[in-house]
């Protein structure tokens, strides 16, 4: 008798299960992903301890005839695609047939649905198998319930986490789910408390609001561009507003959320050097593609595509990233929140129904106070600032400026109030944006410089300079403004090496190991290209007889050791990777440190230089050069204005 023999159904799903349902949020992200490819715009998720108890998804979708109940629990049974010519064309967010056998054979699983035409079918399957199979209620749309999961396979539910884990994950996927299909409405519920509710209203930007908390929202800018074959839209948050992880960055290709490390890197690229090193942005990108253009069949879990024209669609974000900031003022505020702030914490991931009616009331009780002192404040300006009222619609019902400094009109958006007619307030903040020819228009009146003219007061602890102007309070942290200019001087310089070289009198003499030698013989072009000329002196040894003549002086030996160092740690050589590097180790050696005190007019001159760069908020490495407070920030926190 031969040895290879056909698995049965049931052991053939439970193997597909463990692709598939990985955990809980994995249930949740197939059957909610299903209940929106049923055209379902109400979805409702209720868990019992984290899903390990039950999972509840309620849509009120297409629903399921009476004939397809069976079927639709077989391996690989889909209405989705036909042929195979459809794999190269999907549009839908399952197609593989395998979420619904994948779960019912892991769990005890019950399911009611209805087209809304005549009785509907409940079905009850236990480890796969089917026990009962009867009519219904005739609601339209989908009722399943998910219980005991992984119950006939202990070795998977030994490996779930904590009831937080497992919860914080579902959340993740919900938010996702709701960050892609704003048009519906997502309700997710544990233990009878409501998590996340979003209003299915397709404004993406009231999902941020019930996600990531108002103040973060108001905080993200919208970003667009297109080309021949991609189109971009989303929302990335000021450079001021960092995250420890990745996680907070979500992509989404044709309403798919998807993970693709080439997306988040052109995301870190376009924020360049506005970032601290290890901090990250919080960002919602959704690209819509030709679907002949990418992969979803790579993975089960259908999160792991594969795209065609990565590199385009690479450039294309990062430079639309990267543009948006251009047209954009900097500076975050020092301003210490109010209380009033502070009860809407930016840290939070979620936002309680119950809470946003209280809140949405505060806010607008807030609104009309905060307009009025800021008109006050207005009118008792100087002459010179009175033209900046106009720019200004005091109407404390429309609008409320929560921009850092009210008086500068750079900034992109501003939140506006909606009318009280609004019958969800968990969604009562909205955006509205510049048009093209206003910012035109604001861009011609702006100076070359991103940055206004500030004029020097003094210097704190030989650190940190205050400088001011008719606008208010700056204060400025020297080393990282000269880190900024030097680094801006040095990255143009080091692009261009070999036509401004000087000999040392005394040649430098570098050791290595004969490993290291191996790489630098076969990089050594590379090396030339950003100023290192290297001649072999001896047994692993190497004599550097000149250098470029913008090099800091005094340190030349060490630049030369960690650019060498750079090159060896390098997994594959990218020279404008090694070239950027080279830039910002420079400018930090070359830069004047803390303690160091300077006249005014060295503070002077160092403002000016600072103004001539193209991105003078943040050094480097990301950490902030200036911050201000406006005039109305300090007669507040002075209590000059209440």
């Amino acid at each position: 008798m031969g040895k290879i023999i056909q698995l049965d159904e049931a052991l053939s799903n439970k193997i597909a299960a463990g692709e598939v349902v990985e955990r809980p949020a994995s249930v949740v992200k197939e059957l909610v992903e299903n209940a929106i490819d049923a055209n379902s715009t109400i979805i409702e998720i209720e868990l019992v301890e984290a899903g390990l108890g039950s999972i509840r998804i309620v849509d009120n979708g297409d629903g399921i005839l009476a004939d397809d109940i069976e079927a639709a629990f077989k391996r690989h049974a889909t209405s989705k695609i036909k042929d195979e010519n459809d794999l190269f064309r999907i549009r839908t967010l399952g197609f593989r047939g395998e979420a619904m056998p994948s779960i019912a054979s892991v769990s005890r699983f019950e399911m009611k649905s209805s087209t809304g035409e005549g009785v509907g079918t409940r079905i009850l399957l236990e480890g796969g198998m089917v026990k009962e199979l009867e009519a219904s209620s005739s609601r339209k749309g989908t009722d399943i319930l998910v219980s005991d999961l992984f119950y006939n396979t202990p070795a998977r539910l030994k490996y779930m986490k904590t009831i937080h884990t497992e919860l914080g994950n579902i959340t993740d996927v919900a938010n996702r789910l709701a960050l892609s299909h704003p048009d519906v409405s997502i309700r997710l519920t544990h233990n009878e408390k409501r998590i996340l509710h979003t209003n299915g209203n397709g404004d993406v930007r009231q999902v941020l609001a019930a996600i990531y908390g108002a103040n973060i929202a108001k905080k993200m800018i919208p970003v667009q561009a297109s080309s021949l074959d991609f189109k971009l839209t989303g929302y990335i948050v000021m450079p001021e507003i960092t995250r420890a992880s990745r996680n907070y960055i979500s992509t989404m290709i044709n309403g798919r959320f998807i993970k693709n490390y080439a997306l988040v890197k052109a995301i870190l690229d376009g924020y360049h050097t506005l970032l601290p090193i290890g901090r990250f942005p919080i960002a919602l990108l959704n690209i819509e593609m030709d679907p002949i253009l990418v992969d979803v069949n790579v993975h089960p879990s259908k999160m792991e595509v594969r795209l065609s024209k990565e590199q385009e669609l690479y450039s294309l974000v990062s430079e639309t990233i990267k543009s948006s900031f251009k047209r954009m003022s900097l500076i975050p505020s020092g301003y210490t929140q109010t209380a009033k702030s502070e009860q809407v914490k930016s840290e939070q991931t979620t936002l309680e129904l119950d809470h946003v009616m209280e809140n949405g009331k505060r806010v607008l009780e807030e609104a009309k106070k905060e307009a009025s002192l800021l008109k006050d404040t207005l009118i008792r300006e100087k002459q010179e600032q009175k033209s900046n009222v106009d720019h200004f619609n005091l109407d404390p019902i429309k609008e409320i400026i929560y921009s850092n400094e009210q008086q500068q009109m750079e900034d992109v958006y501003v939140p506006v109030l909606q009318d009280d007619e609004s019958k969800n307030f968990e969604s009562a903040e909205k955006y509205t944006t510049y048009t093209v020819e206003q910012e035109e228009e604001i861009e011609a009146k702006e100076p070359d410089s991103r940055i206004p003219p500030m004029y020097p007061i003094g210097q704190m602890h030989g650190t940190y300079i205050f400088a001011q102007n008719e606008k208010g309070l700056y204060i400025i942290d020297q080393h990282a403004a000269q880190e900024r200019i030097k680094y801006e001087y040095f990255k143009e310089k080091v692009g261009r090496v070999e036509n401004e070289l000087q000999d040392m009198l005394v040649p430098i003499t570098l050791e290595f190991s004969t490993d290291q030698c191996i790489r630098i013989d076969e990089y050594r072009h590379e090396l030339e290209k950003v100023g290192v000329y290297l001649e072999e002196f001896g047994y692993n040894a190497y004599i550097v007889r000149s250098h470029p003549q913008w090099f800091p002086k005094g340190i030349e030996q060490e630049i030369l050791e960690e650019m060498i160092e750079q090159l060896l740690s390098m997994k594959k050589v990218d020279i404008k990777k090694l070239r950027e590097e080279a830039a910002i180790m420079m400018s930090c050696k070359a830069s004047i440190k803390a303690n160091r005190h300077l006249r005014n007019d060295e503070i002077q001159a160092l403002l000016d230089e600072l103004r001539r760069t193209t991105d003078p908020f943040t050094c480097p490495h990301g950490r902030p050069i200036i911050i201000s407070y406006s005039i109305y920030e300090m007669e507040k926190m002075f209590k000059r204005i209440m």
